[in-house]
């Protein structure tokens, strides 16, 4: 086997594992390198995604719904459950086996393509007139030379000073996401994706969760009338959200840890809980790359310099992912990837910022793109919007699950669609229509006049765009 390589990925996650497969269909000789273990120690591709963040958590995030709806609102649909109980090793052995899936996926996906995988870390060991050598640490510890060099390492959660993650008491999303036991006081720092995400998994299974954010406003990325909505409905489940909170002191004990934090007000709290899951973001992953020695460029945060097209300092090293600028999501990495590859082969490979949709999957869903009203307000530019109520929808009654909207922004001139924003049942996928809708520069009024099939919540987004010009047919 050839150690020589047109491109070496360093990193199996969403970014790395989509950039190698595009690398090989466009006919480069093509390597990918990736480290994480599953628990029997052998490869297991996908990256944060796939091991411990959006798989296995939308994996507990369905389980746990199901378990939330047999307890309380399968009775409306006249089925009655007697004796319900909750097997949690069961639901995170069947969480495990959804990883597993999509790991041996992966490396399917390299065996059809030639991908040749390595299972290893990956570091830069120096570079001469053939290209970059790669050294790889592993079970087996060799050199690989590769004419380019697509880094897409990732990145990893955030710590609070003071606070490391020990994964028995204070969590990360990797332990939070393996709880062998329900705990009955459970605390979580930050009520961004993973907090919400994560909270409304074990609130459902029987927790009692608050939720501590530093911040004065909830969800303040995303629309103002959307966060409102989602955070009356999260209150009215049960989740505690405090916000404005200053973290203090926290204190790991034998069986539980305590936090102290003033509230909004500055009056001092003390609150102690069963275990804490800490989720105030992510830092980029360069641990290991030995970027110093091969000059390569770090940004004032940490995060691998790149320009437009993700290129770094260094000729024919690119980025991809949580490891450069921009959102951190799987997705626009996977985007990324495939333009860093056709980018190599010549071609002009794109990624729209501006259209990456967002989505966080709790119950209702909030999925959104483009601009907030909160947005356009402040950058002065003049818009018209249109909401339609899921109460209004057929459909959404007759799923029993009414909550939340559609909303459309459009400029006020031309009608392009600026932003879409949606809370409710289905929100993931709903999003999909207005992504490619702005897209191609659709106008509120094109999508007002597309025929939607009939009931179905893809009509609260057709209502919503009829909205806008004020004349929705069911509301």
């Amino acid at each position: 086997m050839s150690k020589n390589f047109d491109v070496i990925v360093i990193g199996g996650g969403p970014g790395g594992y989509i950039a190698a497969i595009r690398a090989a269909q466009l006919g480069f000789n093509t390597a990918c390198i990736d480290e994480w273990k599953n628990a029997a120690g052998g490869p297991a591709p996908g990256g944060t995604c796939t091991n411990v963040g959006c798989i296995p958590s939308k994996a507990l995030l369905q389980s746990s719904e199901n378990y939330e709806h047999a307890g309380h609102a399968f009775a409306d649909h006249g089925i009655e459950v007697k004796g319900l109980s909750l097997n949690l090793g069961q639901m995170l052995a069947r969480k495990d086996g959804v990883v597993k899936q999509n790991n041996d996926g992966i490396l399917y996906l390299f065996k059809k393509n030639k991908v040749t995988f390595f299972h290893g870390r990956g570091s830069f060991a120096g570079s001469d007139g053939n290209g970059y050598q790669i050294k790889l640490a592993g079970a087996k510890e060799e050199t690989l030379t590769g004419k380019h060099i697509v880094i897409a390492t990732g990145s990893n959660p955030r710590a609070l000073p003071n606070a490391a993650f020990d994964e028995k008491l204070i969590l990360s999303n990797t332990g939070a996401l393996a709880i062998d036991t329900v705990p009955k006081k459970l605390g979580i720092i930050g009520a961004g994706v993973i907090g919400l995400e994560m909270g409304s998994v074990w609130r459902r299974l029987g927790a009692d969760v608050t939720v501590l954010e530093a911040l004065p406003a909830f969800l303040g990325a995303v629309d103002e009338q959307i966060a409102k909505e989602a955070h009356k409905m999260f209150t009215k489940q049960g989740l505690k959200i405090s916000l404005g909170v200053k973290i203090g002191s926290i204190t790991p004990g034998k069986k539980e840890v305590t936090v102290d934090y003033a509230d909004e007000k500055g009056i001092a709290q003390k609150v102690v809980f069963d275990k804490l899951i800490v989720s105030i973001g992510r830092v980029p992953n360069t641990i290991g790359l030995n970027a110093d020695g091969i000059g390569l460029k770090l940004d004032e945060r940490g995060f691998i310099a790149v320009d437009g097209d993700c290129k770094t300092n260094l000729p024919n090293v690119w980025a991809v992912g949580d490891v450069v600028r921009g959102p951190m999501l799987a997705h626009k990495a996977e985007e990324e990837g495939v333009a860093v590859a056709e980018r190599i082969a010549g071609q002009h490979g794109h990624v729209n910022f501006n259209t990456i949709p967002w989505v966080i999957y709790t119950s209702p869903e909030i999925a959104w793109v483009g601009k907030t009203e909160q947005q356009l307000k402040a950058e002065g530019v003049a818009y018209k919007a249109g909401t339609f109520p899921f109460l209004a929808n057929g459909r959404a009654r007759a799923l029993g699950d009414t909550s939340g909207m559609v909303k459309f922004l459009a400029d006020a001139k031309s009608d392009e669609i600026l932003g879409v924003h949606i809370v409710g049942p289905m929100a993931s996928e709903l999003i999909s229509e207005a992504v490619v809708a702005m897209e191609f520069r659709a106008s509120a009024e094109d999508i007002a006049r597309i025929c939607h099939a009939h009931p179905s919540l893809s009509e609260a987004t057709k209502e919503a765009a009829l909205a806008v010009d004020k004349r929705a047919l069911n509301f």
